[in-house]
């Protein structure tokens, strides 16, 4: 490279001042601020779509299927709530149905159960007017033949997501165009102190 054409490329580097970066890093900081609020805002309502979906027994696959992905993808989406419960997702509605349905289920097949063993031990014990040498006899049949109730895990109906640090959004960008600028802006300043132009 020449004097000549050196001379010309510091002419048009000496038009940039670093007021022109400094400018730009403070309106790409203030769309990175909007982007990072609109992104939380949008988690809590596909969060509330969750919540709502578990209440009224809708799609909960597909709610937490859509906040899971949102989550993953974007950045400033943590989904701690302010009451500290852990893990914020807790499916406590879909829980109880199921809890629910369990109970319903063993009753049902116990209330069948109670005829079966009455005939059982009648057949093995015939003699007694009232039945009362066949209450030990009926119990025992019910504790060995009787379903129980099986714990169903909560931990499967307790979600939480970790949202990423940098996400290639609009507000990850936008970040990343702030710090840029911000340090062009801050070495154009220390050429020209340093070239004193």
């Amino acid at each position: 490279m020449n004097k000549r054409q050196a001379h010309h490329y510091w002419r048009k580097i000496r038009l940039l001042k670093a007021w022109y970066f400094f400018a730009a890093a403070l309106v790409f900081g203030v769309i990175a601020v909007v982007s990072l609020r609109n992104n939380y805002e949008h988690m809590v309502t596909l969060r509330s779509a969750v919540y709502a979906a578990d209440k009224n027994n809708g799609d909960v696959t597909t709610a937490l299927n859509n906040l899971r992905s949102y989550v993953y993808a974007h950045m400033n989406t943590n989904l701690a709530t302010s009451d500290g419960v852990y893990p914020p997702i807790q499916l406590k509605y879909t829980y109880d149905r199921l809890v629910q349905a369990e109970n319903a289920e063993v009753s049902q097949t116990n209330s069948q159960l109670y005829t079966a063993a009455e005939n059982s031990c009648q057949q093995q014990i015939p003699t007694g007017f009232s039945g009362r040498y066949r209450i030990s006899c009926v119990t025992q049949y019910i504790n060995d033949h009787g379903a129980k109730v099986q714990p169903i895990p909560d931990a499967l109906y307790k979600f939480d997501f970790v949202s990423p640090t940098w996400s290639p959004d609009l507000a990850g960008w936008s970040i990343v165009l702030t710090i840029l600028l911000l340090l062009l802006g801050g070495l154009t300043f220390i050429l020209r102190r340093w070239l004193k132009v």
